[in-house]
């Protein structure tokens, strides 16, 4: 992440008039709706805080939220536009900068160089395979569970949730082991907002090797195919894809995973099939709750809402999902209606292969661990801070202890292994040990992967090559 040299400004403290409503701290993480429900107060859109010092305007009607993702001509991407920071009025050390600086990819490009970048990555992404991406999850999923079912408790998050997605964009961008571990422990720092700076400079010297490496040795993964691309993308916009993949990818999916779980195991609305369940979070509870940053090209009213040009313009998905407008609508609308994945020229674009991966990684999970329950009250759960995500800290859970491996050769139970056959266990893989409740577990051992050092701690990618010898 490049950011401009200069003195971080000194802000009026939270809560100062010259701030909107903050969308960070207890009261919003805990009850958002009651957040939204005061911004529409001010008609389709209301001045917020994203953080300390950072201040936007946050539309929460879903009319005008559409207005201005549809409408590129007057609303743009580039945070380049971003008056405030230019002008040094934005702190630089603020969390929420990760999520709102430029970078050369088709997040934050319009018009021609948009369309350029997102052809890209659009046509890699759509060579993906159903059938094989769902082998790759179960195949993940079977090697995360085997970690924590002999325990008969886990964090459904911390152990599952959160290490499917990485270990997933790992095998999508043919990672070898050890850019995979550094990529995957970059990723996590980033997104836990530790070591941000540290952690971004580790995250892009990984993807630049992985690039290098792709040019020299092409391979069947999107790596590859963004590096073959017609597009003829340079080193730096390669990398910069692969960060908005990741990025747009593994978070996002590690809470739509999570959310989903919740509802099913909480048992909101009754039984519900995981479909179900994942329809309701992308209308309820999406995973994005608050992003698609878009600057004013010029001084512009929205439904009588004014707003400056080159002044951060966020769109509220779950505001917009939950206004009261749509209350009746709601009962017509088809059930992809939802503003979850956005829509105009940025919606993404890879709804289908994420609902995939969501389905195929509960699915997996009830099949290993059918009789798994909530070890805590559903309304004691706690949600993570901040303005633009909406996931759980953790999801505990117990379950009768299972000591047959599933991660072996044969899927979930009863899958392609047969009715009810657990695969053998894996050569070189150990129990985990009893561990602290909350506390992740750690990869199982392993022998060492040629090549490296006995002793040298590996990581979760490099211990997952090791067993299934990719």
């Amino acid at each position: 992440m490049e950011s401009p040299q200069r003195s971080a400004p000194q802000s009026p403290p939270p809560g100062c008039p010259m701030h909107g409503t903050p969308l960070y701290g207890e009261t919003f993480s805990s009850d958002p709706g009651a957040v939204y429900d005061k911004l529409r107060t001010y008609g389709h859109a209301a001045p917020v805080e994203l953080s300390p010092g950072v201040d936007a305007t946050l539309v929460t009607s879903h009319e005008a939220a559409l207005r201005v993702l549809q409408n590129p001509a007057l609303f743009a991407r580039d945070s380049r536009r971003w008056a405030a920071l230019n002008e040094g009025r934005v702190p630089l050390d603020s969390p929420v900068l990760p999520m709102m600086f430029y970078r050369p990819n088709c997040l934050f490009t319009d018009g021609a160089e948009h369309l350029r970048l997102r052809k890209a990555v659009t046509e890699s992404l759509e060579r993906l395979n159903d059938n094989r991406l769902n082998r790759h999850v179960e195949r993940i999923a079977g090697y995360l569970i085997d970690q924590f079912s002999g325990l008969g408790r886990a964090d459904l998050i911390n152990d599952y949730a959160k290490l499917l997605p990485l270990l997933l964009f790992n095998q999508l961008f043919g990672c070898p082991a050890d850019i995979g571990d550094r990529l995957t422990r970059s990723m996590s720092a980033l997104f836990d907002g530790l070591d941000v700076v540290e952690a971004n400079e580790e995250l892009n010297a990984c993807l630049m090797e992985l690039v290098a490496l792709k040019r020299r040795r092409p391979g069947d993964d999107i790596t590859s195919w963004l590096v073959q691309h017609p597009a003829g993308l340079r080193d730096e916009e390669l990398k910069d894809q692969l960060v908005m993949l990741m990025g747009a990818g593994v978070e996002p999916e590690r809470n739509l995973i999570g959310n989903a779980l919740l509802v099913l195991l909480s048992g909101e609305g009754g039984t519900l099939r995981i479909e179900d369940a994942l329809d309701d979070v992308l209308w309820n509870n999406p995973p994005i709750a608050n992003y698609a940053t878009h600057y004013p090209m010029q001084d512009v009213e929205v439904d009588g809402v004014p707003m400056d040009a080159g002044s951060p313009v966020v769109i509220s998905f779950a505001a917009a999902n939950s206004d009261p407008a749509l209350t009746d609508a709601r009962l017509t609308l088809s059930k992809g209606a939802h503003l979850a994945w956005g829509a105009g020229p940025h919606a993404c674009p890879a709804k289908s292969p994420a609902q995939l991966i969501a389905l195929t990684a509960i699915e997996y999970l009830f099949n290993a661990l059918p009789d798994v329950a909530l070890s805590v009250p559903a309304g004691s759960v706690e949600w993570r801070p901040g303005p633009f995500q909406r996931g759980l800290v953790s999801l505990p859970v117990r379950f009768s202890p299972a000591f047959a491996r599933t991660s072996g050769t044969g899927g979930a139970p009863g899958g392609p292994g047969g009715p009810g056959v657990v695969p053998a266990p894996v050569p070189g893989m150990q129990q985990a040990p009893a561990a602290a409740p909350g506390t992740p577990p750690q990869p199982s051992a392993a022998a060492p992967a040629p090549g490296r050092p006995a002793g040298k701690q590996k990581g979760w990618w490099s211990s997952f090559l090791d067993v299934f010898r990719l």
